[in-house]
């Protein structure tokens, strides 16, 4: 996770530094070969060079990037889950639990849907 301490480090709330940084090490541990990197300041795990999921931060929630794709196929587990949304983001507020189970579907949906993929976005 050395990649992204730099990103975590310029979080202002230590509590917010520490959520971050449990997120972040959960994926590490669930998907060891995932990618790692920090673009357009935001920590992403890529799979063979194509994007499968980012997060940013705000003062009210990390924000979770699946790519447009996700947020339509994915859209009944995204509701169930009770995070709010805009078109392209999750948003899991700072004061609510982590739901890794959704988490886990958006990577497992990238990486089985974006297998064939060449680019990082999809096309």
């Amino acid at each position: 996770m050395e990649v992204f301490e730099e990103f975590i480090g310029n979080i202002e709330n230590p509590e917010h530094q520490a959520r971050m940084a449990e997120v972040l090490a959960w994926v590490e541990t669930e998907y060891p070969d995932l990618g790692q990197r920090v673009a357009w300041n935001q920590p992403m795990f890529t799979d063979h060079g194509t994007f499968i999921i980012g997060f940013s931060v705000s003062k009210k929630h990390i924000a979770i990037a699946p790519e447009g794709e996700g947020m339509v196929r994915l859209a009944d587990a995204i509701t169930a889950s009770g995070y709010p949304t805009t078109k392209m983001l999750i948003q899991m507020p700072w004061d609510k639990p982590v739901d890794y189970t959704l988490i886990k579907t958006i990577i497992d949906f990238n990486i089985a849907d974006k297998a064939e993929c060449t680019t990082f976005w999809r096309k």
